[in-house]
């Protein structure tokens, strides 16, 4: 169980270009919705443009340290899925959560080693 069924609405923090974003799109189905946050530009332009043939994928080009930034965007979800590549993600996940994670909601953490300290 990864905690995003068909029709789960999901907070994606760290969506880069929208690979994976793109496979949690299909998960959700044309039901669901993907809020996808990506903080840099390059990256972001690339996110903007898959999501174009993708409707249920909302791309938001923004730091995830500052959720409020795109809170009007962003519903209450199901599910953070983070994928943020920093040292202080699961402070970044709690801070998201605290705005956008319905009650009883889940969260799915990509842990990169070389992003943790020793």
């Amino acid at each position: 169980n990864i905690w995003m069924p068909p029709g789960s609405k999901v907070l994606y923090l760290g969506a880069a270009s929208g690979t994976t974003v793109s496979h949690v799109s299909d998960i959700v189905g044309p039901d669901g919705v993907v809020y996808a946050v990506e903080f840099s530009p390059r990256s972001g332009r690339d996110l903007i443009n898959m999501a174009k043939n993708r409707p249920n994928i909302v791309p938001i080009v923004e730091d995830a340290r500052r959720p409020l930034k795109y809170r009007m965007l962003v519903d209450m979800v199901d599910c953070i899925f983070a994928d943020v590549a920093q040292p202080d993600q699961a402070r970044i996940v709690i801070l998201n959560a605290k705005y956008f994670l319905k009650n009883g909601g889940h969260f799915v953490i990509s842990i990169k080693a070389n992003c943790i300290d020793s």
